[in-house]
């Protein structure tokens, strides 16, 4: 396919550097065969000297950490028979087995309908993983539980510390055991000789410095750096091969498991009213499965 084929898309990056929306752009478009169409826009910052974008420049991947990481990670602990999607958060996590807490399963996280909010300020109160977990389950949950979709931080931070306790590992050395070096540069906090090539995000007022190489969201700066929610960083080409193994492993077995278990975890959940996220697994709203 003819890079003339993207014109009209190219048009709206470059539109987008024109009126100072973001400084950088990378673009990596594709299917199960393979890219069809990559591209860099801009410079790394506003300033001219900055260096300009590459498809080789790593991005703070944010909440694609839920899809590439975390649901990957619950997605091999399932396939080996550890973990149970219908099973409730309470056979895992202390805090979870009274009242309408107790009804609360690893699939209500998964697909946004376990009634926590979306959101949580909590890093000016508190910090690591032991004081997230016990935050989480004194938190009110705002609706019934497995009756609406509201796309939740909250839910994938406490999935975050579910898939540790599981695995006996955090979530960046179970990922690395997942994949090896198959989505390289895609990592958990990036090293120091990576920052030349990473994007920067903001200027933070919380910790007062410009951020590189250093996760964007502060809750998963307060629990370290390494969490289920956001904390990845990767080039869009990376983020491109895992998005073609999640189209290949529809067809047949990958890392992320088999073709039966990856249905499963595309299928939509009929009975959650959508609210503020597609109710479905995280595949299914990422990739429209």
């Amino acid at each position: 396919m003819s890079t003339d084929s993207f014109a009209a898309a190219r048009l709206v990056v470059e539109q987008g550097l024109a009126d100072h929306a973001f400084p950088a752009a990378v673009v990596d478009v594709g299917g199960r065969d393979g890219a069809r169409w990559q591209a860099a826009f801009g410079r790394l910052t506003y300033v001219d000297a900055a260096p300009a974008c590459s498809p080789d420049t790593i991005f703070d991947l944010a909440s694609l950490t839920k899809v590439i990481a975390t649901t990957s990670i619950a997605m091999a602990h399932v396939g080996a028979g550890r973990l149970r999607l219908d099973a409730p958060v309470g056979e895992y996590m202390s805090g979870w087995s009274e009242g309408e807490r107790a009804a609360v399963t690893v699939r209500h996280l998964l697909d946004h309908s376990s009634g926590l909010p979306a959101h949580l300020r909590a890093w000016n109160e508190t910090s690591g993983r032991a004081e997230y977990e016990h935050l989480i389950a004194r938190t009110p949950l705002e609706r019934p539980v497995g009756t609406s979709a509201v796309y939740s931080d909250v839910g994938f931070i406490l999935l975050g510390l579910l898939l540790e306790k599981i695995g006996a590992a955090t979530l960046d050395k179970q990922f690395t055991s997942l994949f090896g070096r198959t989505l390289d540069p895609i990592q958990y906090r990036p090293q120091a000789s990576l920052y030349e090539r990473t994007a920067p995000t903001e200027l933070d007022p919380w910790r007062g410095r410009m951020l590189c190489g250093e996760v964007h969201d502060e809750n998963a700066a307060a629990i370290g750096g390494v969490a289920a929610h956001a904390g990845l960083f990767g080039t869009a080409a990376a983020v491109g091969r895992f998005a073609r193994l999640v189209l290949t492993t529809f067809q047949a077995p990958t890392a992320l498991g088999s073709p039966e278990l990856m249905r499963t975890f595309a299928q939509r959940s009929p009975s959650v009213r959508t609210v503020t996220a597609p109710c479905a697994l995280p595949f299914a709203h990422r990739w429209g499965k």
